[in-house]
């Protein structure tokens, strides 16, 4: 059970006492003191890697409309969306603590639009041939493809969500191939 701070009293929060015990077949993002850190990959082979990740951002008939017809009034949203995407992907290791820069080969961003759910389906694919995945990539693209294209339907719908950001799958490195059932 965790404890309730008391007003003005700092909580430190709590590390594993022996981080190395936690060690063998799986990569930690933690040394052996339990302090984060950043996996060396030096010792990797080198593979062609790639990613798919997907979101959806669902929304109000009358948003969702505007968006279909490009009658936004911040402009061409699908396009917009695309790009946030792109550029979010290239720069996850500023984003996200612990990833390694990456040499993005490819990145392709997607929205496909279904009307009968009201929604916009953003679908990414990140590419690299190299010693580390391209799973963060492909997320953080997706999770900025939704945000932006929010941005562009908020004046008609504040309600609208972000929902279900996820992996698809994933092909290279040493752990093999993977795929959402």
């Amino acid at each position: 059970m965790s404890e309730t701070p008391k007003p003005g009293r700092r909580v430190r929060p709590r590390r594993p006492r022996d981080a190395s015990r936690l060690r063998g077949s799986v990569v930690l993002h933690v040394d052996a003191r339990g302090r984060a850190r950043m996996v060396d990959v030096g010792g990797k082979r080198v593979t062609r890697r790639a990613a798919v990740a997907r979101g959806v951002v669902a929304m109000a008939r009358p948003a969702f409309e505007a968006l279909a017809e490009g009658r936004l009034a911040k402009g061409d949203a699908l396009a917009v969306a695309r790009l946030a995407g792109i550029q979010a992907a290239k720069r996850t290791s500023e984003i996200v603590p612990l990833c390694h820069p990456l040499s993005l080969e490819s990145v392709e961003v997607d929205v496909d639009l279904d009307a009968s759910r009201g929604e916009a389906v953003v679908t990414a694919t990140a590419r690299i041939t190299g010693k580390t995945g391209v799973e963060m990539e492909a997320l953080t693209a997706v999770s900025a493809a939704c945000l932006a294209l929010y941005d562009m339907i908020k004046a008609l719908d504040r309600g609208a969500s972000i929902r279900e950001i996820a992996l698809q799958e994933k092909s290279g490195g040493r752990s093999g191939d993977y795929r959402r059932a």
